[in-house]
């Protein structure tokens, strides 16, 4: 019998998938599911949920509600993370704030500056619960739901040795467009996927060892298909692989796509995670009015419905039972993929079984992928190291190295930006307090000014006086 945390847990759509998952896991009954977060209303509406399944179903799970997240963890085997600091008042903030700046982001959630800043609200708690599980279930296993995967994660093993892994759905769920585009059977497709979250690429592609992708990419050569993810078949087109998110996603990663109105007409031109503005704010702040006017759990009938996609049950069957899982994982890069940086945050093959996790080494990426993903590397260690340190300097050159912003903005504009958002943000950032991003002014050259007589080395000065006086 387990005992499970779910810290986060008033997040009502999240938190009631994966307790339909988890109550029909086998090696998990009479477990228990501690359901924690900070706001005791909403925890209560999915405690009152998961016991009208209970006791539907003849189930032995016992469930209840906490907002101690000390309590919670007590004596746990696992926790489960799927928390949301600053909630949609937040959120508006990453959004609003950088569009008014020129920063036009389709989800801002993950990278941009709206990723960044939702991980200096969340990499502090991540910090302030590992070193609860650290004095209260050392030996838990921590699963992490929360965004930014990647930056988050980086955090989270700078500040603790409990072990985690991080979690999405990006992988299998394409897996289901690619076969299906095939015109094959899922499970007859042999791959391998492998990057970072949200910009991981199929590096294989086979079916009874023969190669698919020639067939795939001539596929998304037609409008058709093209038109359904502009961004991941452009990439593909250019780069030779398919990328594991939507083009909605892969729009933020990159420089080439949101960065002036030609390019957003031309790629980002279809609705939701085509690529339109908001689409994730906009869906997110529906999702929030409607569920704050309506209590939709009250409907629930109590009946169980089929097990999700999401890979958190099954981890949990193979460590409990004898058996072995395969999934997607994000850990902290130890050599799995060599042509990254040890220490990022990577997405890589793994396999669960009762001595836990493991993860398994891709080895070299072809280099262009390499390069593609370490654009968004930088960023995520920088605000991982500004998260933990409350630096805002570090925070600030987060924000600079990000493509998208980059693409788009000039260094002070960065800087001007990143301020209002600290400003803006300050009752969710306690490890910026009393610290202040400096707003550095333009230095004007009027005209008919002379540079100063620059010292160089003898040979340098006679090229440098040369270049003047041609006009350079």
């Amino acid at each position: 019998m387990a005992r499970i945390a779910m810290i986060g847990a008033g997040s009502i759509i999240f938190s009631t998938t994966l307790l339909n998952d988890l109550l029909q896991t086998p090696g998990l009954e009479g477990s228990t599911y501690v359901l924690m977060g900070p706001t005791l209303e909403k925890l209560l509406k999915v405690e009152e949920y998961t016991k009208k399944i209970i006791k539907k179903n003849g189930l032995s799970a016992q469930v209840y509600s906490t907002t101690d997240r000390r309590e919670a963890v007590k004596e746990a085997d696992y926790v489960i993370t799927m928390f949301q600091v600053g909630g949609m008042e937040a959120y508006k903030s990453d959004y609003f704030i950088p569009l008014d700046h020129g920063v036009d982001q389709c989800l801002g959630q993950c990278v941009g500056p709206g990723g960044v800043f939702r991980a200096q609200r969340s990499i502090p708690v991540f910090a302030g619960l590992m070193r609860d599980m650290e004095e209260l279930c050392p030996n838990a296993l921590l699963m992490n739901y929360v965004n930014p995967m990647a930056a988050n994660s980086i955090g989270m093993g700078m500040t603790s040795d409990i072990p985690f892994v991080g979690l999405c759905h990006g992988v299998q769920t394409t897996m289901d467009l690619i076969a299906g585009y095939l015109r094959e059977k899922k499970e007859d497709i042999d791959f391998v996927a492998a990057g970072i979250n949200h910009m991981a690429w199929f590096l294989k592609l086979e079916k009874d060892g023969v190669d698919l992708y020639p067939k795939f990419l001539d596929l998304i050569e037609r409008p058709e298909y093209y038109i359904n993810d502009k961004v991941r078949c452009e990439v593909a087109r250019h780069f030779g692989f398919f990328m594991t998110e939507s083009t909605g996603h892969l729009s933020e990663y990159l420089p080439y796509f949101r960065k002036n109105q030609k390019a957003l007409d031309l790629y980002c031109d279809q609705p939701g995670f085509g690529g339109a503005t908001g689409a994730y704010y906009y869906f997110c702040d529906m999702l929030a009015r409607k569920y704050d006017e309506v209590d939709y759990l009250s409907f629930e009938t109590g009946d169980l419905t089929l097990r999700s996609k999401e890979y958190c049950s099954n981890i949990i069957e193979a460590i409990e039972t004898k058996k072995i899982f395969g999934f997607q994982g994000n850990v902290i890069n130890k050599g799995y993929i060599t042509n990254l940086p040890d220490g990022c945050c990577v997405e890589v093959p793994m396999f669960a079984d009762r001595n836990g996790l493991h993860a398994t080494s891709v080895g070299r990426m072809p280099q262009q992928l390499a390069m593609l993903n370490q654009m968004n590397v930088s960023v995520q260690l920088l605000a991982a190291e500004a998260a933990i340190k409350g630096d805002p300097d570090l925070l600030f050159a987060a924000v600079a190295a990000d493509p998208l912003t980059a693409a788009v903005l000039t260094l002070k504009e960065i800087r001007d930006m990143v301020a209002d958002m600290l400003e803006d943000q300050r009752k969710w950032l306690p490890q910026y307090e009393g610290k202040t991003l400096s707003r550095l002014p333009i230095i004007e050259t009027p005209p008919g000014t002379e540079g100063v007589e620059v010292p160089l080395d003898p040979a340098l000065a006679i090229v440098h006086r040369f270049g003047k006086l041609a006009g350079n």
